[in-house]
């Protein structure tokens, strides 16, 4: 089982912050390309269940708070599972958290917003494949900018600095506490 520790659950706040905040820039309806930033930063940071956690968070935020509609959650939620589990199943390529991205939000994402936003919402004159265009638009501009930079990340050995200290920040806590009782 995951144990979760304060750096986690503080990486886990800060994208959940940082994507409320930046999901208005370039946000068209139906693609909000920065979504997809943060989502494939989360799952190669945190794995695919806390990027889905991150993605969740944001979206009930966004709709609260922004007036999104449920977009904000079928345009999210799926992507970021599907990147953190291809990611984790190619043993850490960056291009496979973005294909699940493209995968999980363009393709499934949209599909599944078509019965939530007609049944759920009212919305009438959509086909089970109306979202899909934008979705996937949105998901290419998005995860062309992760990839950039968690690359730039991997390029300077930072990314493996940070996934370490996350996935061991209880253990590194013990240790330091041990050496320094009070």
């Amino acid at each position: 089982m995951k144990r979760y520790n304060i750096l986690r659950l503080s990486v886990m706040a800060i994208l959940i912050a940082v994507g409320v905040v930046i999901s208005p820039l370039l946000r068209i309806e139906g693609m909000c390309p920065m979504a997809h930033l943060i989502n494939i930063t989360a799952a190669v940071l945190l794995g695919p269940l806390d990027a889905f956690l991150v993605a969740l968070f944001i979206g009930i935020i966004r709709m609260c708070v922004m007036g999104i509609p449920p977009l904000a959650l079928t345009g999210a939620v799926f992507g970021a599972l599907l990147s953190g589990i291809l990611y984790k199943a190619s043993k850490g390529k960056i291009w496979a958290a973005v294909v699940g991205e493209i995968i999980g939000t363009g393709i499934i994402g949209a599909i599944v917003s078509y019965p939530v936003m007609t049944f759920i919402c009212g919305r009438e004159g959509l086909g089970w494949f109306f979202y899909v265009p934008s979705f996937i638009c949105g998901t290419l501009i998005g995860g062309s900018i992760a990839a950039i930079l968690l690359y730039r990340l991997q390029h300077m050995g930072a990314l493996k600095q940070m996934q370490t200290k996350i996935a061991e920040g209880g253990k590194l806590w013990k240790k330091k506490q041990a050496k320094n009782p009070a």
